[in-house]
């Protein structure tokens, strides 16, 4: 294709696969710099959440198929490029929209501002767009989009006065720019709320009943170590030190988790209990509503019926993993006052050094915002080969989608099958779960050491059903790696 100079509102069609979106412009004295960015939306002209947002902070959408390349400067000036892998898009995408922002100043103090549309491939240039700017701090560039099963551009051109966060609010994105705008909760205390889609409603309060289902028990699993009296919840050390409410909402969870193993024959086993927290880019509003520390309490009931001592290790991940202090009972209110939360990074300001970390608390600058389930799955796995324990690991590990490293976390749970940990993975509501839907029908394993299942609304699902749930293949591994010699025979 020829390239084509564009008026605003212009469009055409888009054969190559992959495209570049190259933003331009120069600059003097006192000038701002630019930023380019883009979103990602559905046919109602919205975003799915924040993860459909790839700008300077969450460089890449988790599919993989847009990304914020970065800047370049030369004699001619500096251009910011974003890049678009159209036949990777979503089938649920219908628009990516080309937006920019400007940082310290406005885009009428810019110079030869231009969007240039360039093919992935070979590298030319597809299309140019020359814009004009006065007091905007925000701009609508272009935009792709699909027309029949066909991509096409449009030189869009249009400006905003409130910056960045007022672009992102036009297409369902909520933001709280302000520090301290917002009041502590328990999963960001004393820092603003990350952007967050708009109104999820407040997590319903978990059931306090035992749902007893008929149907013939599963045969009994020896225990590992000596079997404990299961009938009703033990005290672990440290519950006694909880708030009053929190310590009666444990002790019905503690009896629901072991209603759960007694119905699937697992009645007095131990097991280490791992915790792992995504806290990628899309996992925001989870964490500002307090979905994530209501998770984070109710497996602490799952720890307090299987682990002698009640503890759990646990991890966040997003880039990068990162290993959380351990959380035992008595620490709990703390544990999710100072550490379940996306943490330091805020998504609409420029990352900053971090002042005043308290001891063991986790820098989210240095995890980021991407989906890397397999770095975390590697690190667990190197944690419990170093330290070996005589019960087996039951790990449990909370993610809302946005997988896309299929391949590498595959090879990671395959080679996991002889080691004597299981995986249960649990989906928070979002779609595109990859190889951990699959895993059960994959062949070529010793033994299934992997579940899943999804759940549109967790703080939904009563406490009786969510450990049923969760706790419902973890028995039958344990009975075949015993067989097999993965973990000790009883």
């Amino acid at each position: 294709m020829t390239a084509t100079s564009m008026a605003k509102g212009g469009n055409l069609p888009v054969v190559a696969k992959a495209v570049q979106v190259e933003l331009g412009w120069s600059g003097g004295p006192g000038a701002p710099d630019a930023d380019a960015s883009a979103l990602l939306l559905r046919a109602d002209g919205r975003v799915r959440d924040d993860g459909d947002f790839v700008f300077y902070n969450q460089p890449q959408h988790p599919s993989g198929a847009v990304r914020h390349l970065g800047k370049r400067r030369d004699s001619g000036g500096t251009t910011d490029t974003v890049g678009v892998d159209l036949e990777a898009l979503e089938p649920e995408i219908e628009r990516v929209v080309l937006g920019a922002s400007a940082d310290g100043g406005t885009f009428g103090q810019l110079s030869g501002l231009r969007l240039r549309l360039l093919d992935a491939g070979t590298g030319g240039q597809l299309a140019l767009f020359e814009m004009e700017a006065t007091t905007e701090t925000a701009f609508i560039g272009g935009e792709l989009y699909r027309r029949a099963g066909q991509w096409k551009f449009r030189a869009v051109g249009q400006g905003y006065a409130s910056g960045l966060a007022g672009l992102a609010t036009d297409f369902g994105i909520s933001v709280d720019e302000e520090p301290g705008a917002t009041a502590p909760t328990a999963s960001s205390p004393g820092t603003p709320a990350p952007m967050v889609p708009s109104a999820v409603p407040p997590p319903p309060p978990a059931a306090a009943s035992v749902a007893f289902r008929t149907g013939p028990a599963a045969p009994p699993l020896t225990p590992a170590t000596p079997a404990r009296d299961a009938s009703s919840p033990r005290l672990v050390k440290g519950e006694e030190q909880l708030p009053v409410d929190m310590r009666k909402r444990l002790s019905l969870r503690e009896e629901q988790v072991a209603v759960s193993l007694r119905k699937h024959g697992a009645e007095g086993v131990t097991a280490r209990v791992i915790l792992v927290l995504d806290a990628s880019g899309s996992m925001s509003f989870l964490y500002s509503k307090g979905v994530v520390a209501d998770v984070v309490e109710r497996m602490a009931a799952v720890a307090a019926q299987l682990d002698d001592d009640g503890e759990m290790q646990a991890w966040t991940f997003a880039s990068n993993p990162a290993r959380l202090p351990d959380l035992g009972l008595g620490d709990l209110p703390e544990w999710l006052e100072h550490h379940v939360r996306v943490g330091e990074l805020a998504l609409f300001r420029r990352k900053k050094p971090r002042k005043g970390l308290l001891p063991g608390q986790v820098d989210m600058r240095a995890v980021g915002v991407q989906n890397e389930e397999q770095k975390v799955i590697a690190e667990v796995r190197t944690y419990v080969r170093e330290h070996p324990a005589a019960a087996p690991t039951l790990v449990l590990f909370f993610s809302d989608g946005g997988v896309y490293r299929n391949k590498e976390i595959e090879t990671e749970l395959r080679e996991a099958a002889d080691e004597p940990i299981f995986w249960q993975f649990v989906g928070l509501g979002r779609s595109n779960y990859g190889v951990l839907e699959r895993f059960d029908t994959l062949p070529g394993r010793r033994v299934d050491n992997v579940g899943f299942f999804a759940v549109d609304d967790i703080s939904g699902v009563p406490d009786a059903e969510l450990y049923d749930r969760l706790l419902s293949e973890f028995p039958s591994w344990m009975r075949e790696a015993r067989r097999l010699s993965i973990i000790r025979p009883g």
